[in-house]
Protein backbone atom coordinates (compact mmCIF):
# COMPACT_ATOMS: atom_id res chain seq x y z
CA UNK A 1 0.00 0.00 0.00
CA UNK A 2 1.41 3.65 -0.82
CA UNK A 3 2.53 5.21 1.69
CA UNK A 4 1.01 9.34 0.92
CA UNK A 5 2.47 12.20 1.86
CA UNK A 6 1.18 15.85 0.53
CA UNK A 7 4.44 18.34 0.72
CA UNK A 8 3.35 22.27 -0.22
CA UNK A 9 6.32 24.68 -1.09
CA UNK A 10 7.18 21.75 -3.49
CA UNK A 11 9.08 23.20 -6.24
CA UNK A 12 11.39 25.59 -3.46
CA UNK A 13 14.71 24.64 -2.09
CA UNK A 14 13.11 23.07 0.93
CA UNK A 15 10.58 21.61 -0.59
CA UNK A 16 12.93 20.07 -3.53
CA UNK A 17 14.78 18.17 -0.79
CA UNK A 18 12.01 16.99 1.07
CA UNK A 19 10.44 15.56 -2.45
CA UNK A 20 13.33 13.97 -2.96
CA UNK A 21 14.26 12.07 0.50
CA UNK A 22 10.74 10.79 0.90
CA UNK A 23 10.70 9.68 -2.92
CA UNK A 24 13.84 7.62 -2.16
CA UNK A 25 12.05 6.25 0.98
CA UNK A 26 9.28 4.59 -1.43
CA UNK A 27 6.65 7.68 -0.14
CA UNK A 28 3.71 8.75 -2.80
CA UNK A 29 4.83 12.28 -3.53
CA UNK A 30 1.38 14.82 -3.95
CA UNK A 31 3.27 17.76 -4.20
CA UNK A 32 1.26 21.37 -4.04
CA UNK A 33 2.74 24.50 -6.46
CA UNK A 34 1.62 27.70 -6.86
CA UNK A 35 -0.69 28.32 -9.30
CA UNK A 36 -0.20 29.54 -12.85
CA UNK A 37 3.83 29.72 -11.98
CA UNK A 38 4.70 26.46 -14.14
CA UNK A 39 6.39 25.05 -11.49
CA UNK A 40 7.84 21.74 -11.89
CA UNK A 41 8.88 18.74 -9.50
CA UNK A 42 10.56 16.32 -11.08
CA UNK A 43 10.80 13.23 -8.27
CA UNK A 44 6.71 14.28 -7.65
CA UNK A 45 4.55 11.50 -8.23
CA UNK A 46 1.29 13.65 -8.43
CA UNK A 47 1.25 17.68 -8.69
CA UNK A 48 -1.93 19.86 -8.01
CA UNK A 49 -1.49 23.93 -8.32
CA UNK A 50 -3.53 25.29 -5.08
CA UNK A 51 -2.58 28.55 -3.41
CA UNK A 52 -2.74 27.46 -0.01
CA UNK A 53 -3.24 30.75 1.71
CA UNK A 54 -6.80 30.37 0.01
CA UNK A 55 -9.46 28.72 2.46
CA UNK A 56 -11.39 27.62 -0.93
CA UNK A 57 -8.66 26.37 -2.99
CA UNK A 58 -7.83 24.43 -0.03
CA UNK A 59 -11.28 23.00 0.86
CA UNK A 60 -11.23 21.90 -2.91
CA UNK A 61 -7.89 20.02 -3.05
CA UNK A 62 -9.01 18.23 0.27
CA UNK A 63 -12.05 16.69 -1.49
CA UNK A 64 -10.41 15.71 -4.49
CA UNK A 65 -7.54 13.93 -2.45
CA UNK A 66 -10.21 12.02 -0.47
CA UNK A 67 -11.66 10.66 -3.60
CA UNK A 68 -8.36 9.94 -5.61
CA UNK A 69 -6.10 8.80 -2.18
CA UNK A 70 -8.21 8.16 0.88
CA UNK A 71 -5.84 8.00 3.81
CA UNK A 72 -2.83 10.44 4.35
CA UNK A 73 0.60 9.33 6.09
CA UNK A 74 2.17 12.54 6.46
CA UNK A 75 1.56 16.53 5.61
CA UNK A 76 4.69 18.96 5.20
CA UNK A 77 3.75 22.12 5.23
CA UNK A 78 6.69 24.27 3.67
CA UNK A 79 5.13 27.12 1.90
CA UNK A 80 6.38 30.51 4.12
CA UNK A 81 7.90 33.64 3.54
CA UNK A 82 10.24 36.04 5.33
CA UNK A 83 10.40 39.90 5.73
CA UNK A 84 12.05 42.64 7.24
CA UNK A 85 10.84 45.22 9.62
CA UNK A 86 11.02 46.28 13.14
CA UNK A 87 8.18 47.92 15.18
CA UNK A 88 8.19 51.36 13.93
CA UNK A 89 8.51 50.43 10.30
CA UNK A 90 5.58 47.82 10.55
CA UNK A 91 2.38 48.05 9.23
CA UNK A 92 -1.36 46.28 9.75
CA UNK A 93 -1.03 45.23 6.04
CA UNK A 94 2.69 43.50 6.62
CA UNK A 95 1.14 41.69 9.33
CA UNK A 96 -1.85 40.57 6.75
CA UNK A 97 0.73 39.09 4.34
CA UNK A 98 3.06 37.43 6.75
CA UNK A 99 0.13 35.88 8.98
CA UNK A 100 -1.25 34.85 5.50
CA UNK A 101 1.69 33.53 3.85
CA UNK A 102 3.17 31.92 7.18
CA UNK A 103 0.00 31.10 9.60
CA UNK A 104 -2.90 30.55 6.99
CA UNK A 105 -0.95 28.51 4.36
CA UNK A 106 -0.16 25.69 7.16
CA UNK A 107 -4.29 26.53 9.01
CA UNK A 108 -6.21 26.19 5.99
CA UNK A 109 -4.34 22.43 5.75
CA UNK A 110 -4.20 20.91 8.84
CA UNK A 111 -7.91 22.09 8.88
CA UNK A 112 -9.07 20.45 5.96
CA UNK A 113 -6.84 17.28 7.06
CA UNK A 114 -6.85 16.72 10.74
CA UNK A 115 -10.20 14.99 11.24
CA UNK A 116 -9.46 12.67 7.90
CA UNK A 117 -5.92 11.85 10.54
CA UNK A 118 -8.50 11.16 12.88
CA UNK A 119 -10.50 9.18 11.34
CA UNK A 120 -7.89 7.15 10.09
CA UNK A 121 -6.36 7.12 13.77
CA UNK A 122 -3.11 7.82 12.86
CA UNK A 123 -0.64 10.41 10.62
CA UNK A 124 1.83 13.20 10.68
CA UNK A 125 1.92 17.21 10.57
CA UNK A 126 5.02 18.80 9.68
CA UNK A 127 5.26 22.30 10.75
CA UNK A 128 8.46 24.27 9.66
CA UNK A 129 9.17 27.31 12.66
CA UNK A 130 11.83 30.34 12.55
CA UNK A 131 14.22 30.93 15.44
CA UNK A 132 13.22 34.79 16.20
CA UNK A 133 10.18 32.70 17.37
CA UNK A 134 11.29 31.00 20.29
CA UNK A 135 14.50 33.58 20.69
CA UNK A 136 13.08 36.91 20.99
CA UNK A 137 16.18 38.92 20.49
CA UNK A 138 16.51 37.56 16.92
CA UNK A 139 12.76 38.79 16.30
CA UNK A 140 14.30 42.15 16.18
CA UNK A 141 13.85 43.86 12.76
CA UNK A 142 11.78 41.20 11.81
CA UNK A 143 8.45 41.81 13.99
CA UNK A 144 5.34 40.51 11.41
CA UNK A 145 8.03 37.63 10.54
CA UNK A 146 8.53 36.22 13.40
CA UNK A 147 4.78 36.67 15.22
CA UNK A 148 3.68 35.28 12.39
CA UNK A 149 5.66 32.11 12.89
CA UNK A 150 4.83 31.97 16.65
CA UNK A 151 1.31 31.17 15.44
CA UNK A 152 2.89 28.26 13.57
CA UNK A 153 4.40 26.85 17.01
CA UNK A 154 0.67 27.59 18.71
CA UNK A 155 -1.05 25.58 16.21
CA UNK A 156 1.23 22.89 16.07
CA UNK A 157 1.26 22.52 20.22
CA UNK A 158 -2.73 22.71 20.23
CA UNK A 159 -2.99 19.64 17.22
CA UNK A 160 -0.51 17.65 19.63
CA UNK A 161 -2.68 18.23 22.39
CA UNK A 162 -5.75 17.45 20.68
CA UNK A 163 -4.71 14.66 19.43
CA UNK A 164 -2.85 12.90 22.31
CA UNK A 165 -4.89 10.50 22.98
CA UNK A 166 -4.11 9.31 18.93
CA UNK A 167 -1.15 8.00 16.85
CA UNK A 168 -1.57 11.66 15.00
CA UNK A 169 1.45 13.45 16.07
CA UNK A 170 2.35 17.08 15.38
CA UNK A 171 6.19 18.29 14.61
CA UNK A 172 7.78 21.53 14.08
CA UNK A 173 11.39 22.02 11.69
CA UNK A 174 13.10 25.36 13.07
CA UNK A 175 15.77 26.27 10.72
CA UNK A 176 18.38 28.69 11.62
CA UNK A 177 19.85 30.44 8.16
CA UNK A 178 19.09 27.90 5.46
CA UNK A 179 21.60 27.61 3.01
CA UNK A 180 20.02 27.90 0.14
CA UNK A 181 21.39 30.14 -3.47
CA UNK A 182 19.44 33.36 -2.34
CA UNK A 183 20.52 33.09 1.13
CA UNK A 184 23.98 32.93 0.29
CA UNK A 185 23.39 35.68 -2.23
CA UNK A 186 22.20 38.10 0.22
CA UNK A 187 25.14 37.02 2.62
CA UNK A 188 27.93 36.50 0.26
CA UNK A 189 30.75 37.47 3.26
CA UNK A 190 28.91 34.41 5.30
CA UNK A 191 30.46 30.95 6.07
CA UNK A 192 27.95 28.78 4.65
CA UNK A 193 29.21 26.12 5.94
CA UNK A 194 27.53 26.35 9.07
CA UNK A 195 24.26 26.83 8.12
CA UNK A 196 21.61 24.11 8.11
CA UNK A 197 20.91 22.52 4.29
CA UNK A 198 17.37 21.50 3.05
CA UNK A 199 19.05 18.14 2.89
CA UNK A 200 19.56 17.96 6.98
CA UNK A 201 15.85 19.39 6.98
CA UNK A 202 14.34 16.55 4.97
CA UNK A 203 16.53 13.97 6.73
CA UNK A 204 15.03 15.37 10.01
CA UNK A 205 11.97 15.21 8.89
CA UNK A 206 12.26 11.52 7.46
CA UNK A 207 13.04 10.45 10.65
CA UNK A 208 10.45 11.97 12.50
CA UNK A 209 7.77 10.47 10.55
CA UNK A 210 9.10 6.76 10.87
CA UNK A 211 10.12 7.15 14.62
CA UNK A 212 6.88 6.46 16.75
CA UNK A 213 8.22 7.43 20.12
CA UNK A 214 8.91 11.26 18.84
CA UNK A 215 5.80 12.79 19.97
CA UNK A 216 4.75 16.62 19.45
CA UNK A 217 8.92 17.30 19.28
CA UNK A 218 10.26 20.36 18.08
CA UNK A 219 13.52 20.16 15.98
CA UNK A 220 16.01 22.78 16.71
CA UNK A 221 17.91 22.97 13.68
CA UNK A 222 20.65 25.66 13.88
CA UNK A 223 23.60 24.35 12.16
CA UNK A 224 26.69 26.44 13.88
CA UNK A 225 24.71 30.21 13.48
Amino acid sequence: MSRNIIITGAAGNLGTAVVEKFKREGYHIIALVQPNKDEQVEEADDIYEVDVTDENAVAEFIKEYQLQYGELDALAMIVGGFAMGSISETSQDDFESMFKLNFFSAFHLVKGFLPIMKNQKKGTMLFVGARPALQLEDAVGKLAYAMSKKLIFDLAEIVGEETKETSIRSHIFVPSIIDTPQNRESMPDADYSKWVTPTDIAESMHFAVNTPALQNTTFKLYGEV
